[in-house]
């Protein structure tokens, strides 16, 4: 049965130019396309090849190969959709900016019918893969009750929906303040149109409302796109105020229990992470202890540091760029560090 999924070298025609490997042997496998080879492994009978890859399907399809992995769909549940997931994101980039994203078109004269049409989709959308989502709370193998999921899902749909505005003043404040914070910034159009910083808050924004109403895997699924879009690793979790200017960005990783105060300023390469981990008694994390830094407001963290453990940036601290900070900073007080002793100057030649 799976033969015809598969080809195999043929002999030529009549008709064809035959290599000289090939006239001199008519049995020869060297395919017409690629007379350079001087050896071709013998032709597997088609019998034994369809067997092996019979064999390795059914073990691929075996549902006991795949404990608690695969989502067994036992009365066909939707799966989470990479491609609804990034048109989320779409819509609400449309509505939150509009005419910087999609449809350019957008006047203040037609904005009402280009906002209704895009909260209309993405209801319908974001409904459907809420609805995927929440299958993933029952345990493998117990099929959820759809007709309570979907109407669950869009409760969930119509709450995400009602805080559009207030994650709309969250990133016209991040806009704001990165275009305030970066002397290379000419505009705040120039920053919603094209830095990263405030292309990963945006994914944020959205995760962590979802994280928030308890949504399974969408979440993640969002902010990943943001992290393999710009290299900027913010988890839903994450709790992170108006106003945060992130720039450059690239290698900011924020962790899931991490709090960030209004108007901080991260740099690249800055890590929020965690010291250590409690643990259970199989030795495995004990998952949902708070264990990131809080950073208060008015903070500002330079390139390539790194803070662990649940402690506490004050407010107006300056921690300056490639530290390893894992104590609390009192609020005002400036890190740096100290004057370098292992480097040699070489006079020029």
């Amino acid at each position: 049965m799976y033969r015809e999924f598969f080809l195999f070298p043929r002999h030529p025609t009549p008709n064809e130019n035959i290599p000289a490997a090939a006239a001199v042997n008519p049995q020869s496998t060297i395919p017409p396309h690629n007379s350079n080879m001087s050896r071709q492994q013998p032709i597997t009978k088609d019998h034994d090849t369809a067997d092996m890859i019979g064999t390795t399907v059914s073990s691929l399809a075996a549902a006991e190969t795949l404990p608690g992995v695969c989502h067994t769909r036992l009365q066909g549940e939707p799966l989470p959709n990479h491609d609804d997931t990034r048109r989320i994101v779409e819509l609400c980039r449309h509505l939150f900016f509009p005419g910087f994203y999609a449809n350019s078109q957008v006047r203040r004269d037609n904005l009402l019918y280009h906002i209704g049409i895009a909260v209309d989709q993405l209801r319908s959308i974001l409904s459907r893969q809420i609805t995927a989502g929440l299958c993933f709370e029952t345990e493998c193998g117990t099929p959820p009750d759809m007709k309570e999921t979907a109407a669950r899902a869009e409760r969930l749909t119509m709450q995400f929906i009602e805080q559009l505005p207030h994650m709309r003043t969250l990133l016209a404040a991040d806009a704001e303040a990165t275009y305030r914070g970066d002397p290379a910034a000419n505009s705040t159009e120039e920053v919603i149109f094209s830095y990263p910083g405030l292309r990963a808050l945006t994914c944020h924004r959205i995760a962590h409302a979802l994280h928030k109403l308890g949504v399974p895997v969408i979440p993640r699924m969002i902010s990943e796109l943001a992290h393999s879009e710009t290299g900027i690793d913010l988890h839903p979790g994450a709790t992170i105020g108006p106003g945060l200017m992130i720039d450059h960005g690239t290698g900011v990783v924020v962790g899931a229990t991490s709090i960030i105060g209004e108007n901080v300023k991260i740099y690249q390469g800055v890590t929020l992470g965690a010291r250590s981990f409690a643990r259970d008694a199989d030795n495995n994390p004990v998952k949902g202890v708070p264990r990131h830094p809080t950073v208060g407001r008015d903070v500002v963290i330079y390139a390539n540091t790194t803070i662990l453990g649940r402690i506490t940036i004050g407010d107006g601290a300056v921690i300056g760029g490639n530290l390893w900070v894992t104590f609390d900073v009192a609020p005002g007080e400036r890190l740096v560090q100290s004057s370098p002793t292992n480097i040699v100057r070489l006079p020029a030649e």
